[in-house]
């Protein structure tokens, strides 16, 4: 049989209210027979934030095994890659709709996925301490008046971040300095954002550690380590399963809407939840690299 010259793709923006809005996600199907290095020179091209490529499952239970990369490395774990995978994977028939099981460097996880979108089971929560608030105010261009006494951690359910909690005048302005931020622990990143209580809503910005993809319009794994900062601050309930929003791109343009669960135990996050709809907007045929 003669090897493709050629992979179907579509483009689908992810925790997207509407078409153009959302991060925009690649998805490459029948990516069994492609190298690193060739999902790597796709990823490039494409030059979005991440692009998902499809592949048979390896792990017993599996459903599909998705490998996740940003124009410059691969991934363990990724959220909107994530959700957009599996819902492009139903919404092209070639899975069921329902509890998907999909296999990827941080584990295999359940993503359900319904005719709008999709919704993430996050990996096991991890938690540390995170740098002092007013260092890491200073480093994202901001002042320690700027921030509220929370203290900052470094959570995730997958991949880790710093969370950052400011005054919701000040979201807009945080401007990173990259050298002040490579001297910090801060994961793969930083979430500036505000909480509101009344409404169980985050206004987050999100920036990469080494700034290689910037800042984020939408980001799943982000969405869901806030939930573990969240519970571990008091902010929401120790036992139970909490609801919240992130609200996210709106700096950016790119409006974004993430739903989040977090279930806790003893005042520790146990298990978190991120949902977003997902909007097809481009589809085509992409050469494959020749090495």
């Amino acid at each position: 049989m003669t090897a493709p010259v050629a992979l179907d793709y579509e483009v689908v923006d992810v925790f997207a209210p509407r078409a153009f809005a959302g991060n925009p996600l690649a998805v490459v199907f029948d990516a069994d027979e492609l190298s690193t290095a060739q999902c790597q020179a796709l990823a490039n091209e494409f030059q979005l934030s991440e692009t998902s490529f499809l592949c048979s499952p390896t792990e017993p239970g599996a459903d599909y095994r998705v490998r996740i990369f940003t124009p410059f490395a691969e991934l363990p774990f990724a959220g909107h890659p994530s959700v957009g995978a599996a819902h492009t994977l139903v919404r092209t028939g070639r899975l069921p709709a329902g509890t998907l099981r999909q296999e990827c460097g941080a584990g295999v996880l359940d993503v359900v996925v319904d005719s709008d979108g999709a919704t993430l089971s996050g990996g096991r929560p991890t938690l540390s301490d995170g740098p002092d608030p007013g260092l890491l105010a200073a480093a994202m261009g901001l002042a320690p008046a700027d921030t509220t006494g929370v203290p900052v951690d470094v959570a995730g359910c997958g991949l880790p971040f710093a969370y950052l909690s400011v005054r919701p005048e000040v979201v807009d302005r945080a401007v990173p300095d990259p050298r002040a931020l490579a001297a910090l622990d801060v994961g793969e990143g930083v979430s500036v954002l505000s909480w509101n209580a009344d409404t169980g809503t985050a206004y987050a910005r999100v920036f990469a550690a080494d700034l290689s993809w910037g800042e984020d319009p939408a980001t799943g794994s982000a969405a869901l380590g806030a939930g573990v900062w969240l519970v571990e601050c008091g902010l929401l309930a120790p036992e139970g399963t909490s609801s919240y929003l992130i609200r996210q791109g709106e700096k950016l343009g790119r409006p974004s809407v993430l739903e989040c669960t977090v279930t806790a135990s003893g005042s520790k996050a146990v298990a978190a939840t991120v949902r977003g709809a997902v909007v097809p907007v481009a589809g085509g045929r992409i050469r494959i690299p020749s090495w």
